[in-house]
C-alpha cells in the first residue's frame, strides 16, 4: 500500500483510531475530501464540502504562515446508533 501512496494511485487516511485506510484515486484526483465518522460504530461518510480557498489564505496570512493546506474529519453518532 506505500508503494501505491507513493505512486499517488491511493491516498491513507488516519480518521484517529489508528487504522489506517486508503481511497483508491482516479487519475488526476488529489484525493481532498472530508470524513464524517461515527463514534460508535466506525461507518465513515465523505463529504465533498469544502472550505474555500479564501479562508486558507486568510488563515495563512493572519500567522504568517506558507502553503497552507487542510485535512477535516468531522464526528458524530450515526442514525443506526442513536
Amino acid at each position: 500500500m506505500h508503494l501505491l501512496e507513493g505512486m499517488k494511485l491511493v491516498r491513507r487516511y488516519d480518521l484517529g483510531d489508528g487504522i489506517a485506510r486508503f481511497e483508491l484515486l482516479a487519475e488526476g484526483d488529489d484525493g481532498h475530501h472530508h470524513h464524517l465518522v461515527c463514534t460508535r460504530c466506525a461507518m465513515v461518510v465523505e463529504l465533498d464540502e469544502c472550505f474555500p480557498h479564501e479562508v486558507e489564505r486568510k488563515i495563512a496570512a493572519e500567522n504568517n504562515f506558507a502553503s497552507v493546506s487542510h485535512r477535516l474529519e468531522f464526528f458524530g453518532i450515526c442514525p443506526q446508533c442513536q
